[in-house]
């Protein structure tokens, strides 16, 4: 949830004791539930508070007083530990001096009675709105322990092995809560406690509150996770807006709406413009920065739209009696900061505004005593056109009166309930004096609040650093990496470039006039395959072609069938060179089909990786010789056949 709360996004709880007492027995609480539209009434036990507040989760619970939900100190810090996450606890009627609720109700508009249940209600809708101080005893600083779900024991191997697996999980599960953290880009310092096999703990200390962080608490077999965030040194009320009191604006209305805030005294606090934003959005910003006194414009008469912010915030009116000159408008406003023209027209109504009024605020701010609010006198004088003196009589007779409104009918007490009053009274009259005396540590307080600012500042520097530090070491390993592959492929260029001079060389050797090849080119290529398969012969087509008239080389002739003799016939080869000897079927396909086949250590072969080339006489010369064992072959072949048809027919004829 964003620092600011509104109730049209936002589920308020305001409470109030309905009977008895936080200190006593069985209190009971009126419960308003608002959310911005629909209210729910309902009266509980604290208990049962209890219970509603985990099941809802509320934004706020809402409170005139904070100590009727706890004792003591201590028991108000117990009670801001066991609040959900994203629920705060708000006390609508001021810090350590709460001013009586009716008071806050009225100068805010908001309904308010007696009973419990509407005092509950006011207190919600109060929250709502904004008013009132959050209630905190702890920092943005949170501890994210993961440790060990189970007790380890002691003896044994197999216990050794099981505290390993316990260790391991730790370190496991400490390691994915810190991927969380780095991933949510929170900053955070980190303690480990290793033991045999992993981690017996890991301490996590990060800047942010318990609801912004990407982990949760849990128990889950080996390992536990536990959230705690860090205790401030007391109970501290911290505004749920940063308002400044009453202020000055100007509007200048249009396409573009601009408006400029100015202090009581002056100064300019801030400027705003925009053309999307509609009224409420206008109005909204607006009291986000204050309460408008007087609302003013730089033409004359007053525009309708800026009659009715007028209206909205009940607040005077001012024009000037002319419409203000442009030289005029950029003179007044030549100190201060804008962005267009629009901004610098509403700064120049709320400045020339000021002017008109500074010497009223002046003897107003003269007339009014220390223990006045002084801007609220001068908001009433102005808007209503009363004497201080009126205004001051005023106020003095709401006090007294207020005073008597905020105590409750009195009820008979029992004896231990008449005890407690007198001990409250006690608590505090003793409360009354530590308050001065902590008043005079505040000097003390202020020097130390500075320490710790600057302690915080040198940390988030040492974090950032450190930040930088691992997003170095980072890209140093990117670095690296990357080098590594541009040597993998300088490298490989290096070996593609080898291969290109050798293909050069052979395309030389290819086109080169050898002193002993005078009248012509006297290399061929030669087509090697690895093994006299189907396989390789396939590879081999597909990697260079085969064609017929082609100088085949088998490097292992042997173990070819008659089927894969008749696959390298199909290629129609010049000659096939072979290393290792054909079977009797591969040799016989061959022969049948008139290939010439030689032993390659009759032809010198020269290899540059899968190409080669021979010298065309010494191919010429293998199938020569080829020829001639061919015809020898044929001739023994024939010669045989003549004797085997010689010996069938003496079988047959009997001789």
């Amino acid at each position: 949830m964003n620092a600011r709360t509104s109730a049209l996004d936002a589920l308020v709880f305001g409470v109030d004791v309905q009977s008895g007492d936080v200190r006593g027995d069985a209190p009971s609480y009126a419960v308003v539930a608002f959310d911005g539209e629909h209210v729910d009434r309902d009266v509980v036990s604290f208990r049962k508070l209890r219970r509603l507040v985990e099941r809802e989760e509320p934004a706020i619970l809402a409170t005139d007083n904070v100590y009727e939900l706890a004792t003591d100190r201590d028991d108000l810090v117990h009670f801001l530990r066991w609040l959900p996450d994203g629920t705060r606890l708000v006390q609508v009627t001021g810090a350590e001096r709460p001013e009586p609720l009716s008071r806050v109700a009225s100068r805010h508009g908001v309904p308010y009675g007696k009973k419990p249940m509407k005092e509950a209600e006011a207190a919600a809708r109060l929250a709502a709105a904004n008013v009132g101080h959050e209630v905190t005893a702890f920092t943005d600083t949170t501890t994210v322990k993961v440790s060990r779900g189970r007790s380890t024991g002691k003896g044994g191997w197999s216990q050794d092995r099981y505290t390993r697996r316990i260790h391991g999980n730790v370190k496991t599960r400490s390691r994915e809560v810190e991927s969380a953290l780095d991933e949510a880009n929170l900053a955070y310092d980190r303690d480990v406690t290793e033991k045999y096999g992993g981690y017996a703990n890991a301490t996590f200390t990060v800047e942010a509150a318990p609801e912004d962080l990407p982990v949760s608490r849990e128990r889950s077999g080996d390992t536990r996770i536990e959230i705690d965030r860090e205790r401030r040194d007391g109970i501290e009320f911290e505004p749920l807006v940063q308002r400044r009191d009453r202020v000055l604006v100007g509007i200048d209305p249009g396409t573009t709406t601009a408006a400029a805030v100015v202090s009581l005294d002056g100064e300019v606090l801030d400027v705003y413009s925009t053309r999307t934003d509609d009224t409420a959005a206008v109005i909204e910003w607006l009291v986000e920065r204050g309460r408008p006194v007087v609302v003013a414009a730089d033409v004359e008469p007053m525009p309708e739209t800026v009659e009715k912010f007028r209206r909205s915030f009940d607040a005077a009116g001012w024009e000037p009696d002319a419409d203000l000159p442009v030289d005029e408008k950029l003179h007044r406003t030549r100190e201060h900061a804008y962005d267009n023209d629009h901004e610098r027209d509403a700064l120049a109504a709320a400045l020339f505004a000021f002017d008109a009024h500074e010497d009223r605020f002046e003897r107003i701010t003269r007339k009014v005593p220390p223990q006045f609010d002084r801007g609220e006198v001068i908001d009433r004088v102005v808007s209503d056109e009363a004497s201080v003196e009126a205004v001051l009589r005023e106020l003095t007779d709401d006090d007294e009166s207020e005073e008597e409104e905020s105590t409750h009918e009195p009820r008979e007490l029992s004896p231990e309930e008449r005890r407690i009053k007198r001990l409250e009274r006690q608590v505090d009259r003793l409360e009354s004096q530590v308050d001065e005396l902590e008043g005079t540590l505040e000097d003390r307080d202020e020097r130390i609040a500075e320490y710790e600012e600057e302690l915080s500042d040198a940390r988030r520097e040492e974090r950032r650093e450190a930040r930088e530090r691992r997003e170095v070491n980072r890209l140093e390993r990117e670095t690296e990496r990357l080098e590594r592959e541009r040597d993998q492929e300088r490298e490989r260029a290096d070996e593609l470039e080898s291969k290109l001079e050798r293909l050069k060389t052979l395309w030389k050797l290819d086109h080169s006039d050898f002193a002993d090849v005078s009248e012509g080119r006297d290399l061929v290529p030669v087509k090697v395959i690895e093994q006299f398969t189907r396989d390789a012969i396939d590879a081999a087509d597909e990697a260079y072609g085969l064609a017929a008239g082609d100088v085949i080389y088998l490097r292992d002739a042997s173990g070819a069938g008659r089927s894969t003799a008749e696959r390298l016939v199909g290629t129609d080869p010049r000659v096939v060179l072979r290393d290792g000897n054909l079977s009797d079927a591969a040799d016989e396909v061959l022969f049948d089909h008139d290939v010439p086949v030689a032993p390659a250590a009759d032809v010198t072969i020269q290899e540059i990786d899968e190409l080669a080339v021979a010298r065309e006489s010494e191919v010429d010369a293998a199938i020569e010789d080829w020829s001639r064992r061919a015809s020898e072959r044929s001739k023994e072949q024939k010669s045989e056949m003549v004797d085997q048809i010689i010996s069938e027919h003496r079988a047959e004829s009997g001789d």
